[in-house]
């Protein structure tokens, strides 16, 4: 009797055993995971809408689907953008124009002065007098027109350099700008598809509490990360608009409508050396080479204010016709000529003062040229310190954390089709294998941006005004060190502002 009761109780165990996994296949087959798709579901297109995507399976790069008709946007059509309608651009150009003209008119002639003169007009008692006209015209001596064009010709320089040093401003901020549309692009997507996921984890909580398998604090927590994640997602999205804003301002078209960009940026990212791109910063930068052209202006103002202590001839010649009487002959003397030449006898101003402020000017470019290389280098550390630490993470997550994560999604799967593991433990592994991707996105976009940095000597704001032609002697100014505003570390898992 009491064998017979055991052998009951027992098979009455197995059949609800048998019975909640069946409930529990259904309930699956009826809601199925993000990306287990239906047979009949297979190969159709999604779309995304704000409701997040549909039949995710596993995180991949370019996961929205693109209707043909929809052209892509390209980093070549925003560098032309920017080209064309960059202001900063055409503000150089106008800098170029200006020192050019300031270089013709140094080398230009002192213009000639024509006047009246007049002596003993009236007369007096004999009916004298003279009045006469005349021209006078400065000399100048000693070359010093030829070494005010040399100095204005190296200021014309200097316009050049930061013409070239805009250029190549301008197109490092397009470049980054455009790689942080993509990679929001990119986690906006693997966001919608984490809120997603958390969706099905919630509605899964209620189904097992609805069979006495989840109490209501499970269910409420599943609810509370499926309301976060949904947050998360339309955060994301709004990041997204603004990281679009801010492109289209770099370009010169900030009413520009939004579109999709094409990229991948698991591909082509910088691959720069430590030593090389210091070296390249240091020796090749245009904020050095405005250094080199201002330290050959300021030599070259050192000889014009040596030249100007020589005196400038001056030249005065004219006729004047003279009404005084030729003894008693009632006749005037008539027209008689003029002429004067005088110089200024340097013996108390030398332009001493003005030569040896030029040189201590001239002694001070020499050593800035060094500063500047200097200071590019500190600047370049931290840049470099976060390419490094991204690149790193990023080989880390492609080469050994994502597979070993899809591998254990992919054995979750398997383990529950053999109804050997819950649908939540599936979900779970779902999960954190796209919250891996979302840091693998945000380390790939901290390799894009500080490389492109890096690649462009740290000149990084494309709308920051170029110099004056008056301002050339101060050539790092406008030297921008990209802040990252999504850098993360592996302990904590997660971006961090």
């Amino acid at each position: 009797m009491t064998r017979s009761l055991i052998c009951g109780i027992r098979n009455i165990a197995i059949l609800s055993a048998c019975f909640l996994l069946w409930f529990e296949v259904v309930s699956a087959q009826e809601n199925p995971m993000p990306g287990m798709q239906m047979p009949a579901q297979q190969g159709k297109a999604h779309h995304h809408d704000s409701a997040g995507p549909k039949g995710a399976d596993f995180p991949r790069f370019g996961h929205a689907q693109i209707s043909s008709e929809q052209k892509l946007f390209a980093i070549e059509d925003a560098q032309q953008i920017a080209s064309a309608k960059n202001p900063t651009l055409r503000q150089a150009e106008a800098g170029i124009r200006a020192a050019r003209a300031r270089q013709q008119q140094a080398g230009l002639l002192p213009n000639p002065i024509v006047g009246y003169s007049g002596d003993e007009i009236r007369g007096g008692g004999t009916g004298g007098g003279k009045q006469g006209f005349f021209v006078e015209q400065r000399i100048v001596t000693a070359g010093k027109l030829g070494k005010s064009r040399d100095v204005f010709a190296k200021e014309a320089s200097l316009a050049e350099i930061e013409a070239e040093e805009q250029k190549i401003r301008v197109e490092t901020a397009v470049k980054m700008a455009f790689y942080r549309v993509l990679a929001a692009q990119e986690l906006a997507d693997v966001r919608m598809q984490l809120a997603q996921i958390a969706n099905e984890s919630a509605a899964n909580s209620k189904r097992l509490g609805n069979t006495g398998q989840a109490d209501e604090t499970e269910i409420l927590e599943a609810e509370l990360e499926a309301h976060r994640l949904r947050l998360a997602a339309r955060m994301q999205e709004n990041t997204l608009r603004e990281e679009w804003r801010s492109l289209a301002a770099a370009m010169g078209e900030p009413e520009m409508e939004r579109t999709t960009v094409a990229g991948n940026l698991e591909q082509g990212w910088p691959e720069l050396s430590d030593n090389e791109v210091l070296d390249a910063i240091s020796r090749n930068s245009p904020a050095v080479r405005i250094a080199d052209a201002t330290a050959a202006r300021n030599n070259a103002e050192l000889i014009r204010a040596q030249r100007e202590a020589i005196p400038d001839l001056r030249l005065r010649g004219g006729l004047q016709y003279n009404n005084e009487l030729i003894g008693t002959v009632p006749r005037a003397i008539g027209w008689e000529g003029t002429a004067e030449l005088s110089v200024e006898i340097p013996i108390f101003n030398r332009n001493q003062g003005n030569v040896g402020a030029a040189r201590a000017e001239a002694d001070r470019a020499e050593e800035e040229t060094r500063r500047i290389a200097l200071t590019l280098r500190e600047r370049a550390a931290s840049a470099l310190d976060q390419y490094s630490n991204a690149r790193l993470m990023a080989e880390q997550y492609r080469v050994e954390i994502l597979p070993r994560a899809k591998k254990a999604y992919v054995l979750m799967s398997q383990r529950h089709g053999e109804m050997l593991a819950s649908f939540p433990r599936v979900l779970e592994s779902q999960r954190r294998l796209f919250e891996l991707h979302a840091e693998y996105i945000v380390a790939l976009e901290n390799v894009w941006t500080n490389g492109i940095a890096l690649q462009g000597y740290l000149l990084t704001d494309g709308l920051e005004a170029p110099a004056r032609p008056g301002e050339m002697d101060r050539p790092i100014r406008e030297t921008n060190v990209p802040m990252p505003e999504r850098t993360m570390s592996p302990e904590l898992g997660s971006p961090r502002p």
